[in-house]
């Protein structure tokens, strides 16, 4: 029962993709290549920071007595 209800969302969710799709048309890349750079730069950001973080944990520790 639960991988039929997932094989329907799973259904659902690549209809509303082809959907999109045509209704875009030609921006169809223009709007794909916008939302995989905006995830990117959100991903880069917080890997960013948490090296930060670990880097000024790592200092903090080795300068203590």
């Amino acid at each position: 029962m639960k991988t039929a209800l997932q094989f329907m969302l799973f259904l659902a969710i690549a209809v509303a993709a082809i959907v999109v799709g045509v209704i875009v048309g030609n921006y169809g890349l223009w709007y794909f290549s916008w939302l995989v750079g905006t995830a990117l730069i959100v991903l880069f950001a917080t890997a960013g920071g948490v090296l930060f973080d670990t880097q000024q944990a790592q200092q903090e520790r080795h300068e203590m007595p």
